[in-house]
């Protein structure tokens, strides 16, 4: 008889603690953020406070700054990120579908929001944001890749407008920028961008012509 491969326990085992040690990093982080500052949250700190040794913390994050992008990325892609995702997903209407990206952006812009200041009050450098809020911006871009594929396969995207600029178009819309203007500056509720937003992404990309809807291709 040939052996009985045994069922991978161990691996299971050691992925769960990876992820407990994930989050108990970056929750030590955002604790000594508000107690201790910028200053105060060293990578020694961070591990005391965490239970965990500080090589551990430069092993998973490399720096500083890698905690920091786990902490936007926790608030901003967690389980509420992905299941507004999945809802527009299964949309099989283009319009239906679009819109939907609207409270997405939302989503996001609040959740980011709410961090930022987080770090902007706990003394993060002004070179330090830009490289976070690049970083999240680029990510923010080819996530949304998947949308313009499927108003392009749908025959929806607006004459004249190819894939790139709809998807250039759709980046700038639903972008950080767009919603620090309105909702942080000119005192616009989150709702009332939302709205807006979703009405100005049909009115700026989609063709009033109807088309079998396509769905999305699989996530990579």
């Amino acid at each position: 008889m040939g052996k009985i491969k045994k069922r991978p326990y161990k691996s299971l085992v050691r992925q769960r603690q990876a992820g407990d040690t994930r989050r108990r990093i970056v929750e030590a982080t955002r604790k000594l953020l508000q107690s201790e500052g910028y200053a105060g949250m060293t990578i020694e700190a961070i591990a005391q406070r965490a239970k965990v040794s500080a090589q551990s913390v430069y092993a998973i994050f490399k720096s500083k700054t890698g905690i920091l992008i786990e902490l936007l990325d926790q608030a901003t892609f967690g389980a509420d990120y992905e299941e507004a995702v999945r809802k527009a997903l299964s949309a099989s209407d283009p319009e239906t579908r679009l819109r939907l990206a609207a409270p997405i952006a939302r989503q996001i812009h609040d959740a980011q929001s709410a961090t930022f200041d987080l770090l902007r009050g706990a003394g993060v450098v002004a070179p330090e944001l830009a490289k976070l809020e690049q970083q999240r911006e680029s990510l923010r871009y080819e996530r949304q890749e998947r949308m313009i594929i499927s108003l392009r396969d749908a025959g929806r995207i607006r004459p004249g407008v190819d894939q790139r600029a709809a998807r250039d178009i759709f980046w700038m819309l639903t972008g950080r920028d767009v919603y620090r203007m309105l909702v942080r500056e000119r005192g616009w509720s989150s709702q009332k961008y939302q709205d807006w937003l979703a009405d100005t992404l049909v009115q700026s990309l989609l063709t009033s012509g109807k088309a079998s809807p396509v769905p999305l291709p699989p996530a990579r």
